[in-house]
């Protein structure tokens, strides 16, 4: 009889677990808990990671590469060893991170109605990361990307001819985001945009100023004189410094600009570049009170540092040289994160006009736009600045006059900077103190290293075809 009471108790405690397994996942689940991320929190979070994430890399790593600052220690990076980053200089983790969140607001726009809205801008941000990737790297992995290990975790590397220009590439995605935008008659709201506030208008403007900037940027491989006319003849694009694509940081944490909550050594690591020193000398030019301080030895000179020293050979006394000005530390709450200006808008349309591809005074676009980025710099304008040396047409060479006032204002993003002298070669950037590239300035990011062991059939073939993965080999559009 204890034999058959044993079984018979077996028997209730099997069936009792079975119970508990079936149940386990009803009564283990949070009901307040959301199983998917809303595309709202999404976008909001997708505009300012990539915002804060890359102002820190442009300033860091970008300004470097750009000649606006000289690093004094921790400076493999500003020596040209670009696959030995430091204190930043790694974008692609950035870049990829925000493209496959950014996708999954795109996929969810496409199957659900009530977040249809969203296409049109999340089509916009990825033309517009993409653009940045590729400029920044070359031949990246794209059209198989940003989809998540249930596509793939070994995407192939599409060229960037095909980045910029195939279906589903930068410059499509760009006409369909606008065509996606101006198709939309349902009655949700854009939630979640730190840019526009959930403008759709000012979204169509964002796009067709990126029409522009990327156009101009192809330009010296396609013909696109008669689409660059049709946009400048539209106006429909960002004009004036109230319709920029940009998002403020503030004075405290969390949200203010990097360099103000690391400690003060971080900050201190990054004096005045030579090269931009001598450029706004010679233009008597009073951003440079904005962007930098005096030094610390004698408040009235302003002192840059040739670029990429050998900090274990140079004695260096810091208070001989100056810091970047107080808006990126102490005052970062008149700082902004910069996707794209109206400044740098009228600066592509002047070269466009210039160079002839567009019908249009490049002297008055020109002058419009230097006066926009004195007052996005937050800088009061001299009456007698275009009447100097910064006076177009003075120097004999008008294209260098529009790209080195771009470069100036592009400080917060010093890639952009650094890829513009790529494309045109201006500024003049100096040849720095102790290379460890030859004496070359880069012309492209090396592909980090883990790309060679997540994903090494792949990278093998696009390393071989960039000479090694190698700094110096140039993009498409810069060939």
């Amino acid at each position: 009889m204890k034999k058959y009471k044993n079984i018979a108790g077996l028997i209730l405690a099997i069936f009792a677990m079975l119970s508990c397994t079936q149940d386990f996942k009803e009564k283990n689940t949070n009901p307040n808990a959301p199983v998917e991320v809303q595309p709202s929190l999404l976008l909001r979070q997708v505009i300012y990671d990539y915002g804060e994430q890359m102002s820190y890399e442009g300033f860091v790593a970008g300004n470097l590469l750009g000649q606006y600052l000289t690093a004094l220690d921790f400076n493999l990076f500003d020596r040209h060893a670009l696959k030995s980053p430091q204190l930043g200089g790694n974008p692609w983790p950035v870049l990829y991170t925000n493209l496959r969140d950014n996708q999954i607001i795109l996929n969810k726009s496409r199957e659900n109605e009530a977040f249809r809205v969203y296409e049109g801008p999340a089509l916009i941000l990825k033309a517009y990361m993409a653009a940045t990737l590729t400029d920044l790297f070359g031949d990246v992995p794209y059209a198989q990307a940003f989809q998540g290990k249930e596509v793939t975790t070994t995407p192939v590397y599409d060229s960037q001819e095909d980045i910029y220009m195939s279906e589903g590439g930068i410059l499509d995605n760009l006409d369909n985001g606008i065509s996606a935008i101006e198709a939309y008659n349902g009655n949700f709201s854009l939630e979640g945009d730190i840019l526009f506030e959930g403008d759709l208008d000012n979204w169509v403007r964002f796009a067709n100023s990126l029409k522009i900037k990327y156009l101009m940027r192809i330009s010296a491989r396609v013909n696109v004189s008669a689409e660059l006319q049709q946009l400048y003849s539209e106006v429909n694009y960002i004009e004036t410094n109230a319709q920029n694509a940009v998002f403020n940081f503030t004075s405290g944490e969390p949200n203010s600009f990097r360099m103000q909550q690391l400690r003060v050594g971080d900050f201190n690591n990054f004096v005045m570049s030579e090269t931009i020193e001598e450029i706004l000398s010679e233009l008597n030019d009073p951003r440079i009170e904005v962007l930098f301080r005096p030094t610390a030895n004698d408040a009235t000179q302003y002192n840059g540092l040739i670029n990429g020293i050998d900090a274990s050979q140079t004695s260096i006394s810091p208070a001989n040289y100056s810091y970047a000005g107080m808006i990126f530390r102490e005052n970062t709450g008149v700082l902004d994160a910069n996707f794209l200006t109206a400044w740098e808008t009228n600066f592509w349309l002047a070269e466009a006009a210039e160079r002839g591809m567009i019908s249009a005074d490049p002297e008055m676009l020109y002058n419009t736009a230097v006066e926009q980025s004195f007052d996005y710099w937050n800088t009061p304008f001299p009456e007698d600045y275009l009447n100097g040396t910064a006076a177009y047409g003075t120097t004999g060479n008008n294209l260098e006059q529009i790209i080195t006032q771009k470069w100036i204002g592009n400080m917060i993003n010093g890639y952009e900077g650094w890829i513009e002298w790529r494309r045109t070669g201006y500024p003049d950037l100096k040849p720095i103190s102790a290379s460890l590239n030859n004496d070359m300035i880069p012309v492209r990011m090396p592909y980090p290293t883990e790309e060679a062991a997540l994903n090494a059939e792949n990278y093998e073939a696009t390393a071989a075809a960039t000479n090694g993965n190698s700094i110096n080999f140039p993009v498409w559009w810069d060939e």
